[in-house]
């Protein structure tokens, strides 16, 4: 063979070769395209946890599909998918974040990776290393390089700063009513079913006859028999005053406990201690039939002049309430259980609805702290339906002339983050 065809199939070969071994092997060594400024850091304002992963976003990302791998920086192991996502559905604009904490836009990708789906080992602190690889048509076209970072717990949550500033306002508005209610004192409209207490009282003591008190059928921890144990403490303090008797009879032995003390601490602060009897507060049943079947035979045995029905009542409401009627007794009721309002209404003198209950025992002791409390919630109640009724109209005005980005800071004023 002449050296000229020996020359032309050793560059032959040459040139043929990286085809060959593209065959042999099924991939290529050719290098991909790098994802250029793509970084990975701590996720802002979290308590650790998670690391974020931004690139910017080109406008011929149509079709592309993003893989990311991570693994942690000490171990061997191989890459792990930890997400994968299509373009464009993951951009910054699309975090959770109010604008006053996070102000990247549409034209940048950003995800968060928590640790501990790359690793569940992981800890705050533990560096992870990250790649990101774009793919069209399931071939890949670009990767970026190698991208380290360690998550950290971060003292401060700047997008929960408009939940701080909302502690601050409500705050400072309760030390102005409060200091309000001790100079000038605090109007609070009149509530009949709570005047008539005194009407209730003096009728029994002019008659000689006792008065029932019932908390309702639910344990200590409810709110509603905490509120009735405040309206308790007040109609024991009156009792002591009127020097009448007062009969609580219990569903629950816990509810009981507390009661007595209430009751006693009510006839001291009266300045009648020696009055105060023991046995006032008694167990009936923790059977809510049993329970009300024992009451409305003691109401219509002893012609009770008042009776008081103050907490949460099912079934037995009617029960108790029609009883009371038939003996002549006045009857004053409250409760939050709007399903036995209507028996209250038909068979009770004087009915307490809903939030009256929970404002029962402000009312009857005008103290300042209670009285600033519920006058907080009256002005909670009113930011609310305004805030509201405003937010209303300006987030359809301005879906009317397209202002997204006033609608979105509108919202993440009143947004929990």
């Amino acid at each position: 063979m002449k050296k000229t065809e020996l020359l032309l199939v050793f560059f032959s070969f040459l040139f043929l070769w990286p085809g060959l071994s593209f065959a042999l092997n099924g991939k290529s060594n050719i290098a991909l395209p790098l994802i250029e400024d793509a970084i990975a850091e701590d996720m802002p304002y979290d308590s650790g946890g998670d690391i974020l992963l931004r690139w910017p976003a080109d406008e011929d990302d149509e079709g592309v599909v993003y893989e990311i791998y991570a693994k942690t920086e000490s171990s061997e192991n191989e890459w792990k998918l930890a997400d994968s996502f299509k373009a464009f559905e993951k951009t910054a604009d699309k975090m959770r974040m109010p604008f006053w904490a996070w102000s990247h836009g549409s034209d940048e990708y950003a995800v968060k990776i928590p640790i501990k789906s790359v690793d569940g080992d992981a800890d705050i602190g533990t560096v992870l290393c990250f790649k990101i690889k774009a793919f069209r048509d399931g071939k890949p076209i670009a990767e970026s390089a190698i991208l380290c970072a360690s998550s950290d717990d971060n003292w401060f949550n700047l997008p929960r700063l408009n939940g701080l500033l909302m502690v601050i306002l409500i705050t400072a508005a309760f030390f102005m009513t409060m200091s309000r209610a001790k100079k000038k004192g605090l109007f609070i409209r009149r509530i009949a079913g709570l005047d008539a207490i005194d009407e209730a009282i003096g009728r029994a003591t002019e008659m000689g006859k006792p008065i029932y008190y019932s908390t309702g059928i639910n344990g200590m921890s409810s709110v509603n028999t905490i509120a009735s144990l405040s309206i308790l403490g007040e109609v024991s303090k009156k009792v002591a005053e009127y020097d009448s008797i007062i009969k609580v009879p219990h569903y629950d032995p816990i509810v009981m406990s507390v009661a007595k003390e209430t009751v006693k601490q009510s006839y001291i602060e009266a300045g009648r201690p020696d009055s105060y009897h023991d046995d006032a507060n008694f167990f009936l049943s923790s059977d809510q039939f049993s329970y009300a079947a024992s009451l409305d035979g003691m109401i219509e045995r002893e012609k009770p002049a008042a009776c008081f029905f103050m907490g949460y009542f099912l079934a037995e409401s009617l029960l108790l309430t029609e009883v009371g009627a038939s003996a002549g007794a006045i009857q004053i009721a409250a409760t939050d259980s709007e399903s036995q309002l209507p028996f209250f209404f038909t068979s009770c003198d004087y009915t307490l609805i809903g939030e009256e209950l929970y404002a029962a025992g402000a009312y009857l002791s005008k103290e300042p702290m209670l009285l600033s409390v519920l006058k907080l919630q009256d002005f909670g109640k009113l930011f609310m339906m305004l805030s509201v009724l405003i937010g209303g109209i300006a987030i359809a005005l301005a879906a009317v002339f397209h202002c997204d980005g006033f609608v979105k800071g509108l919202l993440d004023f009143f947004t929990n983050y």
